[in-house]
């Protein structure tokens, strides 16, 4: 059954990469219709023309991105007062947003392989944009969480979307620094958002907020059209039901990007968490905290920027299993010093679990661009279902756990995810030397 994408193969052996001891990058052959890989031209490498440009423009909407898709996080407190409903009713209208992305993303992706990359990821960050100027004026929390699902859906076309776009256009050898970089924007937006909400809310109400978030975007996405370079190794194809259900079948039925996705998601259960119930921690005894100062506990975003980007450097050092073990036990950490009623301890264990959080998803994402032999865009967009789903969950069962329990039922969550993750890469090291096990004898 063909493919509905045309993106460049890896070489065998590449399915085992994020368990295995070593990083080398593997080889990648050109796209259908562009130059070969070892006359390369066409594709951008860092100080190269044009990719300053694109790492501009997808740093932008990276931005945009996390700031509209967790606009509300920060001001949950404030819109459970505003609209007299509970923190797990009020988290819908973050899950909304995650779920309908989650579910969106893949039928997206596909309509990526016929318009292009740089189309479809402009058409969503407008429309994402030009909602987020509506959500400020929602007349009830039905309302808002409308228009926040309408939003998540919106800004589906963008995650797959790009990491296609840097399979396809940026140097195999540097696409872990390239993804990197959209997920330091990843984290930005989410910081700046929630910074920006959270003084705004303090100043003039959590509707003025959203719409703060609003123009930001805006901002973000006309950055966005102006610098993201033209597609140079793309190939339209026909939409094809039939191509597709077969291309996200094999990509389900690979052993090892099935870990991905679940890695993926059981670590955007701990963080959806998290962030969505801190909230309500820092405001209420010991803590008391105001608005403005809770929305600046977010500038541990920032913390999140650095290990993203430096996730290619913890490859190249620690292997792919060795940095997903250090993202692990960096988040793990993180969760057990934040059961301290210390403002210094919770804000280490938010640093801790940003760390590594940002770490293991940039990880896990570049693996996924790397392991999938066809259909980089389906198997991108799978893997965005997986983690939008995860935080979904996350945001909704940690605020269920914390009214229930308290902050403890919230770590007693992501300790569970965080267990999840050591067992299937566990499991992946097993897979991955049996595998070499039975090779070594036929080889010889």
């Amino acid at each position: 059954m063909p493919s509905v994408s045309t993106e460049a193969p890896v070489t065998p052996g590449a399915s085992a990469a994020p368990f295995a001891p070593t990083a080398t990058a593997p080889t990648a052959t050109a796209p259908t219709g562009s130059a070969p890989t070892g006359s390369a031209p066409e594709q951008l490498v860092p100080g190269g023309p044009g990719y300053r440009r694109m790492s501009f423009a997808l740093f932008a909407a990276g931005v945009a991105t996390f700031a509209l898709l967790y606009s509300t996080q920060a001001l949950l407190p404030a819109i459970s007062a505003g609209f007299g409903v509970t923190a797990g009713r009020a988290s819908w209208t973050v899950s909304a947003a995650t779920g309908a992305l989650a579910l969106f993303v893949l039928p997206l992706s596909a309509l990526s392989e016929r318009f292009g990359r740089r189309t479809l990821m402009t058409v969503s960050l407008t429309v994402a944009a030009a909602v987020g100027l509506l959500v400020p004026f929602a007349p009830n929390i039905e309302a808002l969480v409308a228009l926040r699902a309408l939003q998540g859906a919106a800004l589906a076309g963008l995650p797959a979307s790009a990491m296609a776009y840097l399979a396809e256009e940026v140097r195999p050898k540097a696409l872990v620094a390239a993804i990197g970089l959209f997920v330091a924007g990843n984290s930005v937006g989410g910081m700046s958002g929630r910074v920006l909400t959270g003084w705004v809310a303090q100043l003039w109400g959590w509707r003025a907020a959203l719409g703060a978030v609003g123009l930001l975007a805006v901002a973000c996405a006309v950055v966005f059209r102006l610098l993201l370079p033209k597609a140079r190794n793309f190939t339209p194809r026909s939409l094809s039901p039939r191509a597709l259900a077969a291309t996200v079948g094999g990509h389900l039925s690979d052993p090892l990007l099935r870990r991905l996705y679940a890695i993926g998601g059981l670590f955007m259960v701990v963080f959806g968490a998290v962030y969505t119930v801190i909230g309500y921690r820092l405001v209420a005894a010991p803590f008391h905290l105001p608005q403005g100062i809770i929305g600046s506990i977010f500038l541990i975003y920032l913390v999140g920027t650095v290990s993203s980007a430096a996730a290619g450097r913890l490859v190249e050092r620690l292997g792919r299993r060795g940095a997903l073990y250090l993202a692990v036990g960096t988040t793990a950490a993180g969760l057990l010093v934040s059961l301290f009623d210390s403002l210094a301890a919770v804000l280490l264990g938010l640093v801790l679990i940003t760390a590594g959080f940002f770490a293991g998803h940039s990880v896990a994402s570049s693996s996924v661009s790397r392991t999938a032999k066809t259909g980089r865009a389906q198997a991108s967009a799978l893997y965005q279902s997986a983690y939008y789903l995860g935080s979904s969950a996350g945001g909704t069962l940690g605020a269920v756990a914390f009214h229930a329990v308290g902050w403890g039922g919230t770590v007693a969550l992501g300790l569970a995810a965080v267990l999840g993750v050591v067992s299937i890469t566990l499991y992946g090291s097993h897979c991955a030397r049996t595998a070499r096990g039975t090779a070594a004898p036929a080889a010889g």
